[in-house]
């Protein structure tokens, strides 16, 4: 069973989601919002541009991830990382 990761720079974030047709549509300040229509409708996320994203801030976008993806973390974690 994966873990989610720790030391995740807002970086590698961004290019693990583009797996699943993200894409940066903007940023303000510290914030980059990404979207993706892969499922048919638009959905946002936003993450902080940091050098290291705390593993809370991780795990509640591997939350609305899988729910949006409809497939479970864990699954989700073994395609991101």
């Amino acid at each position: 069973m994966p873990k989610i990761p720790r030391d995740i720079s807002a970086k590698k974030l961004i290019k693990a989601l583009s797996k699943f047709g993200y894409k940066i549509t903007r940023q303000v300040g510290s914030h980059i919002r990404l979207s993706s229509e892969i499922k048919g409708f638009k959905h946002n996320i936003t993450i902080p541009s940091h050098k290291e994203i705390k593993i809370g801030t991780i795990n509640n976008i591997l939350n609305d991830l899988s729910e949006y993806l409809k497939i479970n973390k864990q699954e989700l974690i073994e395609k991101l990382f």
